[in-house]
């Protein structure tokens, strides 16, 4: 899939018509990995007939931002943010500091570096952490799609810290 913007194109990847053209002789099924999407899904318990024909009310969200809160051991439900997806907070998220050098440790989701730059930050691609330490904003994705690499709590902490010294 691809999408067009003023911030020009971005292939996301799920054509899988497109991607059995590229590779016909591809075992089958033909799993796609670009798009992060299980082909073992998480086995759901039954579900009533109209949850998905409605939004979920203020309560529910409350709750989700509260089990979430003691999940991911955040201080309070109001520092978790409720979204469709990610394609509507990265921008956001990038936006918070303003304009400058934004260094994205990848290879990643090409569109965190499409983000940062609607938000008017120079991009730059990083391929070890600690060349972060010289950039306004660092994006990091943990654990990292596509390769699964993981950083370390300690060393993003320290990132943390030696960003936040600089305002």
């Amino acid at each position: 899939m691809i999408f067009h913007s003023d911030a020009g194109s971005l292939e996301h990847g799920g054509d899988l018509a497109a991607a059995r053209r590229l590779f016909p002789h591809a075992p089958q099924p033909f799993i796609d990995l670009s798009t992060g999407i299980n082909p073992y899904p998480y086995p759901l318990p039954p579900l009533a007939a109209n949850v998905f024909t409605r939004l979920p009310d203020s309560a529910a969200q409350i709750r989700l931002r509260e089990i979430a809160a003691r999940t991911y051991g955040a201080p309070s439900a109001t520092h978790v943010v409720c979204a469709p997806g990610t394609q509507i907070l990265l921008p956001l998220l990038a936006a918070l500091v303003p304009p400058g050098r934004a260094g994205v440790l990848g290879p990643t989701y090409s569109e965190h570096a499409r983000a940062a730059a609607l938000a008017g930050h120079a991009v730059i691609d990083v391929r070890d952490i600690d060349e972060l330490r010289a950039v306004d904003l660092a994006v990091v994705v943990n654990p990292n799609n596509p390769d699964g690499r993981i950083i370390t709590k300690e060393k993003l902490l320290a990132l943390s810290d030696d960003l936040s010294g600089r305002g």
